[in-house]
């Protein structure tokens, strides 16, 4: 009852591509490579800080509050 060895990994890897075959293998890494890159991506955008863009960056807008009631 001790550990893998090689030879069982390889025995193992191999059942593994009998079963799903390569292509669904190599489908199935690109796409758990791109998820790993959109994590890294988001994490490094949440560290920079967020810009506003357009004309009202940095600028005060002046409103006026109308009450608006229907006369009875």
């Amino acid at each position: 009852m001790g550990g893998f060895s090689i030879w069982h990994w390889l025995i193992v890897l191999v059942i593994v591509m009998l079963i799903f075959g390569t292509k669904k293998l190599r489908n199935v890494g690109s796409d758990l490579g791109g998820a790993v890159k959109n994590f890294k991506e988001a994490m490094k955008s949440e560290e920079e800080p967020k810009q506003i863009e357009g004309n009202a960056a940095g600028q005060t807008i002046d409103v006026e509050v109308k009450d608006k009631t229907k006369g009875v």
